[in-house]
Formats: structure tokens, C-alpha cells, sequence
């Protein structure tokens, strides 16, 4: 169990060392200390404490899609949100996504898949801000065709911008159809018909084969989809979906606000509001792509196509991104440390929790 996670850990920081050799290997290293240098690191201070608040936002947004199911307070909300998010930091394949639902199996007896599909319903409203932030930026900026960073395999130009933009709104339109469909009665209704009338298949079978699928199969799978909908009572709630609307827009309203006072203290980096909006609108497109822990690399390849867009010149935009990337996620690093120990989570043995629920979903709904 410990080994996996070492190894994963491991394979990580190297990964990520790669990606940020590929990111920034047009720029000399000697040309982006020098830069380092001249940054006014104050800015990082106020940068830093907006990055948390943002966060701690986000809990409160989590609990508000959590209790159209299961009440509970803040704190219980925030700690697995951060633990979650730092995983994301230091470890490949997303696993903060899962690792969320099984605190809250571990900690708040809540069913996995529960968990699961109320952090599955947050992606929701992150997908509309950033496609509504995109729609709103991009109306007013023109996307040179011929502009285009290689990352590895990834070209990184206007092409895959519009690419991410229109897979991100299918996945949203995917989701908000699933979410609507197994919240009607009816439509779960008619799921449980089918479920239970699987056996009726084997109808050459005898009646005894039939209960056991019944029982091992058929009902396991009923309760599945009654947790996923339970997970999804937020569309129940017209006035709480307003309410985390709401908070989306202040969440990344306040992203969009850390990038501009960090690049305050940044040269070369003379960005309005609505510039350095479009900047972050792309970096998190791009960093949709399969990407290293932290997204480092990828991230700081899409921040230098974005600024170059603005007239960046690739040492002050490479130079910006990464300093940015820093002030980003070691706060969420910490954060998701003190939050661990807090609630007493060994890390360790959450990742093979986390392979134990996936192995046990996936074989009930296989």
C-alpha cells in the first residue's frame, strides 16, 4: 500500500520535471533567475491569502451541494476539500476527485458514490464559470492562428483552445443531463424496473440462480443509483443551485484578482483585469489536457501562449507563470497537510482506500 503511493509520488516529481523541462526549455534558466529576482514578492502575500479564501469558498459552496443530503458543518466540508485538492498537487490521475468522497465515507458515513456525485455537481458549476468567462473574455480578443507553444505531444495553439472549449462544454451538458435525469422519480423508476428485470434474461437458468443475481447483482446496483441521485438532491433546490452559482462566480472572480495583484509586483506583466482573465480562462482549459501532478508544465506552457497573445515577451511570461503556478498551489500543498492532520486522514492509507471503493464500485456495476 505505502509502496504505490511512494512510487506514485515519485514517478510524479519526475513527470513533473519533465513537463516543466518541456514548458520552459525555449527559455535559459540564467534569464528566468534573473527574473525571479526582480519580482516583487510582496504581492505574493495578498495573492496567497485571496488563493485561501477562494478555498475555503469552495468548502462553503460543497456544503451547500452536500446538504440537500446530509447536514453538516463547514469545517467537515473544508478539510476533505483540501486534502483532496493537495493529492491533486503531488499525485498523477486526479485521485483528490475520489479521495473526497472516501473521507466522507470514512469520516461522515456518507455512501461513496454520494460523495462522488456531489463532487462530480461542483465540476458542474466550474465548467459554466469557466465556459461563461471564456464566452465573455474571447468575445473581445482575437487568437493569433499562427501562435503556437509545443508541450510534448500538445500543440498548443487556437486550434486546441477551441478544441478544449468545445469538449468541456459536451462534458457539462453530459453531467447537467445526468444530473437532471436521475433526479426524476419517474426516470429512476424506470432504471429499477430494468435493473430488476435483468434475471428475467437466464430464463434458462433455475429460480434459484435468478434470487442470487437478485440479491449480489440487481439490488447492489438499485442502491447505487439511489446514492448517486442523493448526490445530485441539489437540482431539487432551485434557490441553493442560485446560491452556488453565486459562490462560482466569486470563486474565480477571486482567482482571476490574485493573478492581477501578483502581477503588480511582476515585470512586464501590465495586464487589466480582463486580459489576465483570459489568461487564467486558458490555463485552465489547457490544464484539462492529461497533464503531470500540479499540472506543472502544462500550465506554465498554456500561461506563455496566453501571454504572448498580449505581447508577453516568453522570458517574463515563463517567468510569471511559474511564480504564479508557486503561489497557486503550495498554499493548497499546506492547507491540505494541516487538514490531514487535523482530522487525523493518513494519506497513506487513503490512496488504498480510495483503489479499494473504485474496485468495489466498479465490480457492482459491472
Amino acid at each position: 500500500m505505502k509502496k504505490k503511493v511512494t512510487f506514485s509520488l515519485t514517478a510524479g516529481i519526475i513527470l513533473s520535471a519533465i513537463a516543466l523541462y518541456l514548458a520552459l526549455k525555449n527559455v535559459p534558466v540564467s534569464e528566468l533567475i534573473q527574473y525571479f529576482a526582480t519580482i516583487n514578492y510582496f504581492w505574493g502575500i495578498p495573492s496567497v491569502i485571496i488563493v485561501l479564501i477562494c478555498f475555503f469558498l469552495r468548502a462553503v459552496r460543497w456544503r451547500i451541494i452536500l446538504d440537500a443530503s446530509e447536514k453538516m458543518s463547514i469545517w467537515r466540508a473544508f478539510h476533505p476539500l483540501m486534502i483532496g485538492f493537495m493529492i491533486n498537487c503531488v499525485l498523477p490521475g486526479r485521485v483528490g476527485e475520489v479521495a473526497r468522497p472516501v473521507i466522507l465515507k470514512k469520516k461522515e458515513k456518507i455512501p461513496f458514490t454520494t460523495g462522488l456525485a456531489t463532487v462530480a455537481a461542483e465540476r458542474v458549476f466550474d465548467i459554466c464559470m469557466l465556459v461563461l468567462f471564456f464566452i465573455v473574455t474571447f468575445s473581445a480578443i482575437q487568437i493569433n492562428p499562427d501562435l503556437d507553444v509545443k508541450f510534448g505531444d500538445h500543440h498548443l495553439n487556437r486550434a486546441t483552445l477551441e478544441n478544449v472549449f468545445s469538449g468541456m462544454i459536451k462534458l457539462g451538458i453530459v453531467l447537467i443531463v445526468g444530473m437532471v435525469m436521475i433526479s426524476i422519480g419517474k426516470i429512476r423508476k424506470f432504471i429499477h424496473a430494468v435493473i430488476m428485470a435483468l434475471p428475467k434474461l437466464f430464463f434458462f437458468a433455475d429460480q434459484q440462480f435468478k434470487a442470487g443475481l437478485t440479491k449480489k447483482c440487481c439490488e447492489p446496483l438499485i442502491t447505487l443509483v439511489e446514492n448517486i441521485a442523493e448526490g445530485f438532491n441539489l437540482i431539487r433546490y432551485p434557490k441553493k443551485m442560485l446560491l452556488c452559482f453565486i459562490f462560482s462566480l466569486i470563486i474565480w472572480g477571486l482567482h482571476v484578482l490574485s493573478y492581477y495583484i501578483f502581477s503588480l509586483g511582476s515585470p512586464g506583466i501590465d495586464l487589466n483585469l480582463v486580459e489576465l482573465t483570459a489568461v487564467m480562462v486558458i490555463i485552465m482549459f489547457f490544464i484539462a489536457l492529461p497533464s503531470v501532478p500540479g499540472f506543472w508544465g502544462l500550465w506554465e506552457a498554456g500561461g506563455v501562449f496566453a501571454l504572448a497573445l498580449f505581447g508577453v515577451s516568453s522570458k517574463d511570461a515563463a517567468g510569471f507563470t511559474l511564480a504564479n503556478h508557486a503561489i497557486q498551489m503550495f498554499p493548497i500543498i499546506i492547507a491540505g497537510i494541516v487538514s490531514a492532520t487535523i482530522v487525523s486522514v493518513n494519506i497513506w492509507q487513503l490512496s488504498y482506500q480510495k483503489e479499494k471503493y473504485l474496485q468495489q464500485n466498479s465490480s457492482m456495476e459491472s
